[in-house]
This record gives C-alpha cells, sequence and structure tokens, in this order.
C-alpha cells in the first residue's frame, strides 16, 4: 500500500485561496464589461461571462487539462491520458504542483482557462449571438487555448523547452485573448452607428445630417459598476498572480506586492495621459488603466523586482492609453471595450518585460539587464508565435462558426439590445 504524501497546510490554504480568488474575478470581468456597455446590453454581457465559466469548468474537465497537462506529443499538445480526471484521486501529486494534491491544481488552473474566453467577449460585446458565442468557446479553449497552454507551461512544451517563462498567464491568458479579441472585432464587424472620430468629422464638413458623436452615442451604462469590477478584478489579481507560486511561500510574497505596484503604476501614468490628452482625468480610465497594469505584470509577477514592477505598470499605462486612442480615433476596428489595448498590449509588455527585467534574486531566471540577452529572444519569440497563432486560429475559428450559424444578430435585435432578444430580459424594469 502506497504512503499517504505529506502536503503542506499553509500551501493549501493559501492555494484554495487563490483558486477562490481567481475565480471571483469573473464575476469582477462582469461587472466592468457590463458597467461599460449600453444598458440594454448589461444583461446580455453578466450572464455571458458566468456561462462561460460554467462551460469550460466541464472542458477543463472532461479534456482540456489533459491537453494541457497530459504527455506532450512532440511538445504540441498533451495526450488524452487525463481525460474526465483518470487515475487522479484526492491523494495525486502532479509534478507541477508537489506540495499541494493535484485536484487543487487542477481547480486552480480551471481559473484561468475559464477567465481567459471571457475576456475576448469585450471585443465584440452588444452585437455577437448567444448560440455563436458558445460554439467558438468549446472550439476556442479545445483549439487555441489548449495547446498555448501546453507550450508554455507543460514542461514537454516546445516553448517551454526553449526556455521562454509565463508565471501566471500573460501570454497564455491576455496575449492570448487580445489578439483573439481583435480577430473578433474584425469578424463581427462594427456595432450599429459606431462612428469614429475620423468619419465623424468629415460628416461635419458641409454634410447634412452628421451621424451622432460616438462620445454620445455609446456612453456606459454604469460607471460604478466599471469601479467595482476593476476593484474586485485587483483584489482577484492577488490570488492570479500569488496562486501561481502555487506554495505559501516567499514567493508567493513577492509576487503579490509586484502585481499592486504594478496595477497603481499603471493606473496613475493612465490618469496622466488622460489628463493630458482630453483634459480631465477619467474614472473609466483610471479603472481600465490598473487593469492594463495587472495584465502587463501577469507573466513577469514571478521573477521581477519592486521597481521594474512600477516600471512596467507606468509603461502599460501610457502604451495602452495610445493604442486605445489611435484604435478608437484613427482606425475603423470596434474593440468595444479595448480588450486588445488593455490586454494583447498589456501581455506584450510584461511577456517582453521578463527577458529584460527577469533576476535571479527572485527566481531562477536572468534577463537582459542581468546579462541574460537569450530570455529576452526567447521571449520575443513566444510573443510572436502565440500572437499569430491566437489571431488567425480565431480568425478562422470564427469563420468557420458563421458557416454554420451566424455570429452577428441581426439589425433588429442589435437595436432591441441583446438582453430582451437574446434573453427576453431586462437590467431594470422601468415603469
Amino acid at each position: 500500500m502506497s504512503a499517504v504524501p505529506t502536503f503542506g497546510a499553509g500551501d493549501i490554504a493559501w492555494v484554495l485561496m487563490s483558486t477562490a480568488l481567481v475565480m471571483l474575478m469573473t464575476p469582477a470581468l462582469s461587472f466592468f464589461y457590463g458597467g461599460l456597455v449600453r444598458r440594454k446590453n448589461l444583461v446580455s454581457t453578466l450572464v455571458q461571462c458566468l456561462i462561460i465559466f460554467a462551460v469550460v469548468s466541464l472542458i477543463w474537465l472532461f479534456w482540456g487539462y489533459s491537453l494541457v497537462y497530459g504527455a506532450s506529443i512532440g511538445g504540441i499538445i498533451g495526450n488524452l491520458s487525463l481525460v474526465g480526471l483518470n487515475g487522479i484521486g484526492i491523494n495525486s501529486v502532479s509534478p507541477y504542483a508537489p506540495k499541494i494534491p493535484e485536484l487543487l491544481f487542477f481547480g486552480f488552473q480551471l481559473k484561468f482557462a475559464a477567465i481567459t474566453p471571457a475576456l475576448i467577449i469585450g471585443a465584440c460585446a452588444e452585437r455577437i449571438r448567444f448560440k455563436s458565442l458558445l460554439i467558438f468557446v468549446v472550439l476556442w479553449s479545445t483549439l487555441i487555448y489548449s495547446p498555448i497552454a501546453h507550450w508554455m507551461w507543460n514542461t514537454s512544451g516546445w516553448l517551454h523547452v526553449l526556455g521562454a517563462v509565463d508565471f501566471a498567464g500573460g501570454i497564455v491568458v491576455h496575449i492570448a485573448a487580445g489578439l483573439s479579441a481583435l480577430a473578433a472585432a474584425l469578424i463581427v464587424g462594427r456595432r450599429k452607428g459606431c462612428v469614429y472620430w475620423k468619419d465623424y468629422s468629415k460628416a461635419l464638413n458641409g454634410k447634412s445630417g452628421a451621424p451622432v458623436s460616438p462620445a454620445t452615442e455609446f456612453k456606459p451604462t454604469n460607471i460604478p459598476y466599471v469601479i467595482l469590477g476593476a476593484g474586485l478584478l485587483w483584489f482577484g489579481w492577488f490570488g492570479f498572480n500569488g496562486g501561481s507560486a502555487l506554495a505559501g511561500d516567499s514567493l508567493a510574497v513577492s509576487a503579490v506586492v509586484v502585481t499592486n505596484l504594478a496595477a497603481a503604476a499603471a493606473a496613475v501614468s493612465w490618469m496622466l495621459m488622460d489628463w493630458l490628452i482630453k483634459g480631465k482625468p477619467s474614472a473609466v480610465g483610471i479603472s481600465v488603466g490598473a487593469v492594463c497594469g495587472l495584465a502587463a505584470i501577469t507573466a513577469a509577477s514571478g521573477y521581477v523586482t519592486v521597481t521594474a514592477a512600477v516600471i512596467i505598470g507606468l509603461a502599460a499605462g501610457i502604451i495602452s492609453n495610445l493604442v486605445a486612442n489611435w484604435r478608437s480615433g484613427r482606425s475603423r476596428i470596434d474593440d468595444t471595450l479595448d480588450v486588445f489595448a488593455c490586454h494583447g498590449i498589456g501581455g506584450i509588455i510584461g511577456a517582453v518585460a521578463v527577458g529584460l527585467f527577469a533576476t535571479t534574486l527572485i527566481n531562477n531566471v536572468s534577463g537582459l539587464f542581468y546579462g541574460n540577452a537569450y530570455q529576452l529572444e526567447v521571449q520575443v519569440l513566444a510573443v510572436v508565435v502565440v500572437s499569430v497563432f491566437s489571431f488567425v486560429g480565431s480568425y478562422l475559428l470564427l469563420r468557420l462558426v458563421n458557416v454554420f450559424t451566424p455570429l452577428r444578430v441581426s439589425q433588429e435585435e442589435e437595436d432591441a439590445g441583446l438582453d430582451i432578444s437574446q434573453h427576453g430580459e431586462e437590467a431594470y424594469h422601468l415603469d
């Protein structure tokens, strides 16, 4: 009879709490996104996040976990040896987390798999058909998320073998979601009546019947929801990054501290950019800026010092702000909630920052500024590969789904709002 492994009670307690914190990020995201859309689409945005969490939980059980952490097939994808948690009991130990039961490791990683596709919906909010979204999520979680997570986090994954690192999902979660969101925005198309400043200015120059300004047509329905969602995301991110140490140790402490500092720095730098460009500090902007900083520090949180974290956060707030302003003012892309600017750009900044700022003073990796130029090279390679795979793969999947069921609701359904047209419900019953 084999001996029962001895786990650290403190380690189990910390990762259990971190698992709960990361789960909280899904309703936090729903409030963050829900507050940014128009009132007629509030319920649909909230429930999309919730159902994605439920659907991906089952996918992760039946085949997702095995595709990521099962025995590797050529460094590309896991085999199906762990389907349905085959062979995993309450005392099983994973080589990826020897201090905690494998069931807890499974549960913790499930939360990452579940929130990642939920991030994407912000790019096509207010116009995507509910049934089509569910089909896309199943395909995306299986064919996009699982291979990327395997490449980066399975010890035999080809990017992992090359030396690329991603402590808590800056590449696997944020770059993958951000680039997939960009593809979704392009495929689903702009919202009805969505006019950008360049078009608006042209319409005002001597033409009658100028369209409504985008600043007034698409106002957030509930800014307090946005602030609440951002605050809860910030709180949950301590589990996201700190829990990725997979033990209650000094590395977890460091990850939590740098996470907070990066978020704070990005909130401040975004606020200052808004003040400089728009003349007023925006409450929504400060909230979005904090989330950009959180996305940026995710890959680096287990490898960098507090000083580097502040630099990463400041850079994320500034660069993401500029990209968001370019997107809304000079492009025709209707990434409704700027998922690409926030998560895609933030994730890229953080992944590259590992190659610059990582130090063995924190963890077992050093970057360019500590004498290891190769780390920067392999981080850039991972960014390019995952960006291209996510964008092209999502673009093709969305095209495929659209063949069988329309991605976009009809104009009449869009006018009525997704709350009524997709769910037959309203956020507020106004007499």
